[in-house]
């Protein structure tokens, strides 16, 4: 690919949406009025969401989301989310749909939930929906990415900005250090919120909602939401072999350089085997890391020892988790050892994501 300076445009996190003008804030219009132009004219821009930092291109653009897939090394076979501004601009790109996708949209959007529905022919370049009939659809609950799409006026494909595989990025940094000289620009909003991509949902008939990926939107959230509703959940039931439905469901993702293992059991079960651990992988000359929460934390010595906050407030830990796996690489670290937690709640989606950058290395102890 070749490659071309990056801009930096930078915007407040807390810029209101509802206030583009010049006059209440020139430079924040300026800059994202450029980025929006940018992708309409079938560029590349990271922009910062509630969840992390996404690529975007102009979704009914195909040779703009071949760039994505370029710039990013990701298979063309995974599909990608498109995000929108308002709910009003649904009708242009998906057939009609239930009430229940209704009545989950008024509850959740904007908000980290991705709605799985059928896709319009010719609507949508087929590189985003990977020839399925069907498309993940969001809108993102944060005043800068809803300004850049009111701005280019476009519906918007945007997979995490990162190189595929790597940890998603939850600063622009992070951005910038994947994809420098690859895109063409990047909006700086600042840390990203929940730390963790989108829930992804399909929903059968009026009555069934299946997760196929957890996220920012729990599982619980979804029950007490709609107590009537059959929740299903795919828990990783997907084997690799068919083509995924939804982002994230068939390839290693958010993978740190070095080894990476989860270990689950009792507290003092897990801290004894990873002090062994570190210690026989010390003596290979091999710099070791630990990713622990806050309880237990003083029970490490490695060279690199991370808090992910504590066991008791996992929404901490899934802010911090991506940056943490990214830290270990930029020490260097070759063998990480990450303590398991629990399911509930934001849990699953933490647990999946740190699952999936073990490459599904689990030992219980």
């Amino acid at each position: 690919m070749t490659k071309t300076k990056t801009t930096i445009w930078q915007a407040n996190s807390k810029y209101n949406e509802n206030r583009i003008n010049p006059s209440n804030n020139e430079q924040n219009f300026f800059e994202l009025t450029e980025a929006a132009e940018v992708l309409r004219e079938g560029g590349l821009v990271a922009f910062p969401t509630e969840t992390v930092y996404g690529l975007g291109a102009d979704a009914r653009n195909s040779e703009a989301v071949a760039g994505i897939f370029k710039a990013k090394g990701r298979p063309s076979d995974n599909p990608l989310i498109v995000h929108i501004a308002d709910i009003n601009q649904l009708d242009e790109l998906v057939l009609p749909y239930s009430q229940l996708a209704k009545s989950v949209m008024d509850r959740f959007w904007p908000g980290p939930l991705t709605i799985v529905l059928p896709v319009q022919p010719n609507k949508l370049s087929s590189l985003v929906t990977a020839t399925l009939p069907t498309v993940g659809i969001r809108i993102p609950d944060h005043p800068v990415a809803l300004a850049l799409l009111r701005l280019s006026q476009c519906p918007v494909a945007a997979p995490s900005a990162n190189r595929s595989g790597r940890p998603s990025p939850t600063l622009a940094k992070h951005v910038l250090d994947d994809l420098d000289g690859s895109i063409a620009g990047i909006i700086d909003g600042g840390p990203t919120g929940v730390g963790l991509e989108s829930t992804v949902i399909e929903l059968e008939g009026e009555r069934t909602i299946r997760i196929l990926r957890p996220g920012g939107i729990t599982e619980e959230q979804l029950i007490e939401a709609f107590p009537e509703a059959i929740i299903l959940n795919d828990r990783e039931s997907d084997d690799g072999i068919e083509q995924p439905r939804s982002p994230g469901m068939k390839y290693t993702h958010y993978a740190p350089k070095g080894d990476l293992e989860v270990v689950q059991g009792t507290a003092d079960d897990v801290i004894s085997f990873i002090r062994a651990q570190v210690v026989l992988v010390a003596k290979e000359n091999k710099k070791t890391g630990v990713l622990a929460f806050s309880e237990r934390i003083g029970k490490y010595e490695a060279d690199m020892v991370i808090d992910l906050g504590s066991e008791k407030q996992l929404d901490e830990a899934a802010q911090r988790l991506y940056a943490a796996l990214r830290q270990f690489d930029e020490a260097g670290v070759q063998c990480i050892w990450a303590e398991a937690c629990s399911k509930e709640g934001i849990g699953g989606a933490l647990m999946n994501r740190i699952v999936k950058a073990a490459g599904q290395r689990i030992t219980l102890v």
